[in-house]
């Protein structure tokens, strides 16, 4: 497996930076984040991301994901269709950007759960949406990794998983975060549960006393678990940390994950 950091949590922090950083930290990968009036533009033409991929790869580091929104990105649980329309137009974006880069992977935040209508719309909702945004998947040679999130909704890996059968589509899978299910289950349920449905994985970890996120090697993940489950399921892809903290911290995080993927 290869450890690597996400630009969402480094704020302005350069591309350029960034890398720089990977290669003093020994990180392997980094996803990316684009969006409007950032210097990685969500609508920079072919050419300027070709420019982005060229400069990661004359780096040594490898694309391992993007995230890509609009200012305006809307919400794919709404039962508004028009919070939905632009949620899907993030999605499509981000699904020609990854395409254009060779990335195998974007990450989808859905949105979060209202309390109008049921839970059955939003389920029968996000599976239109996401049924017909597979063959976009597909023509880019991109899979949608749909995260596990604080959002109110797919709280459990059979659900999940059940959701994700129903979409019927190998280009349509799940980004797993390992921390984001710690206050109510625990991750190797999940992993054992996905399997081979996981495109892409979140390293962060959570002290359940405290109810909150920590350094990696601090909560209570048992690591040494996680592990193990991933490669029962032949998991060898990247595992990327999102945790924050300045350059020093983040030079440590990369030691913390290698530490991690040894056990």
């Amino acid at each position: 497996m290869k450890i690597g950091i996400t630009q969402l949590l480094l704020g302005n922090m350069s591309l350029d930076d960034v890398l720089d950083l990977c290669l003093d930290a020994g990180y392997e990968a980094i996803e990316l984040t684009f969006g409007e009036g950032k210097e990685l533009d969500i609508d920079m033409s072919p050419s300027e991301m070709a420019g982005v991929g060229e400069k990661c790869t004359m780096a040594g580091i490898d694309i391992s994901s993007i995230i890509a929104n609009y200012s305006d990105s809307g919400n794919l649980l709404s039962l508004d269709a028009n919070q939905r329309e632009k949620g899907i137009r993030s999605v499509n974006r981000s699904l020609e950007i990854a395409g254009i880069l060779g990335v195998d992977t974007i990450l989808l935040h859905p949105g979060q759960l209202t309390v109008e209508g049921t839970y059955q719309e939003v389920w029968d909702n996000l599976l239109d949406i996401l049924e017909n945004l597979s063959p976009v998947a597909a023509s880019n040679r991109v899979a949608i990794g749909l995260e596990n999130v604080w959002n109110k909704f797919l709280l459990s890996p059979k659900e999940t998983r059940e959701f994700i059968d129903a979409v019927n589509s190998e280009w349509v899978g799940v980004y797993l975060d390992t921390a984001n299910m710690m206050a109510y289950g625990y991750p190797e349920h999940w992993i054992r549960e996905f399997a081979s449905r996981i495109k892409c994985v979140h390293f962060k970890d959570f002290r359940r006393g405290e109810h909150q996120f920590v350094n990696l090697l601090d909560g209570d993940t048992d690591w040494p678990c996680v592990m193990r489950e991933l490669r029962a399921i032949g998991y060898d892809q990247y595992v990327i940390h999102e945790v924050g903290g300045d350059r020093a911290a983040q030079i440590d995080i990369a030691k913390r994950m290698r530490r991690i993927v040894d056990m």
